[in-house]
């Protein structure tokens, strides 16, 4: 996950939170002051935190528009590491996943 993006979004729990819970103390209701705490929140982060809210858009944008590298957990790292060290040890033997399969029937 990239830092911006996480950066303004622990930005908006540190302002989520405690109205959140000033609202809980005044008896608000749950649901009540869920939407509240939300409202200001949002209107705070958006009024005041402009550049932490671009560079987290930006973030998002590059991730999603295909341009960004492909995340991969650990086990995939190391599967593609086993398969490397394999295909090194074995020269002789060729990977084609670009061929199409032929059409069964």
């Amino acid at each position: 996950m990239n830092v911006a993006f996480l950066k303004y979004s622990l930005i908006r729990l540190a302002l989520f939170a405690p109205l959140f819970v000033v609202f809980m103390f005044l008896q608000l209701g749950v649901l009540m002051s869920v939407i509240c705490a939300a409202l200001i929140a949002f209107a705070v982060s958006y009024l005041f935190f402009q550049k932490q809210r671009d560079e987290a858009a930006a973030a998002l944008h590059q991730r999603f528009s295909g341009q960004a590298k492909p995340l991969r957990s650990a086990n995939e790292v190391q599967d593609a590491n086993a398969e490397d060290a394999l295909l090194d040890a074995n020269p002789d033997i060729a990977i084609r996943n670009d061929a199409k399969h032929p059409k069964q029937s």
